[in-house]
């Protein structure tokens, strides 16, 4: 995957885990990753796996009208990235 679309990957992720007020190390323990881990998807040095982008959309699901947003926002985002 291309630096740009980890980077706006890393954006979603971190927005989501402030949004649900978790700490790197709590939002780790949720998706069974390390702490390690989630500090490198928000810097952009690393993007998620599938099954855990799937466990990340789970989250946004159950977050509501909240989730649903920040999702929109960020595949708008990476829509106007690859228009350009």
């Amino acid at each position: 995957m291309e630096l740009g679309k980890s980077l706006k990957i890393a954006d979603l992720i971190r927005q989501l885990r402030q949004q649900l007020e978790l700490s790197q190390e709590k939002f780790a323990a949720k998706l069974g990753v390390s702490l390690r881990t989630v500090n490198r998807w928000e810097n952009g040095s690393a993007v998620p796996s599938r099954m855990a982008l799937k466990l990340i959309e789970e989250m946004l699901e159950k977050m509501g009208e909240s989730g649903k947003t920040l999702l929109s926002e960020y595949l708008s985002k990476a829509r106007q990235g690859e228009d350009s």
